[in-house]
């Protein structure tokens, strides 16, 4: 199962979030959406304002977390996603997401911190 596999770190300004293995990895980046697999080729991409990442786990258990900016950085064996915040999705409360992306001026940052949590809620609901 090694070679299916790779390790993930999320971690942000205040805290180490995540680490362990998975299969596949999604993350939201200023080019498009990406998806991870092990041996992936090398890359370094920027994180959108508002994103998500899903951490597809080896037992298969599938993990997402809401993400503010910063980077993704792909090596042969291991993902590092360096946040300037993370915060899991099953810690969201939907509804007063919803209500805070209503009241946050667009592109604010509290609308990105919203928008983030929700498109991540919504992930594990996939």
């Amino acid at each position: 199962m090694a070679e299916k596999s790779f390790h993930v770190e999320v971690v942000s300004a205040d805290s180490s979030l995540y680490s362990g293995e998975a299969t596949f990895l999604i993350a939201q980046t200023t080019v498009g959406e990406l998806g991870i697999l092990a041996n992936h080729e090398p890359l370094l991409g920027q994180l959108v304002p508002g994103g998500f990442v899903v951490i597809v786990e080896e037992n298969g258990n599938r993990r997402a977390a809401a993400v503010e900016g910063g980077f993704l950085s792909v090596t042969g064996e291991a993902v590092t996603v360096l946040a300037e915040s993370a915060d899991w999705a099953d810690d969201v409360d939907v509804n007063a997401e919803k209500t805070a992306l209503e009241q946050a001026e667009p592109d604010s940052p509290e609308y990105h911190r919203a928008h983030a949590r929700l498109t991540a809620a919504q992930q594990l609901l996939k």
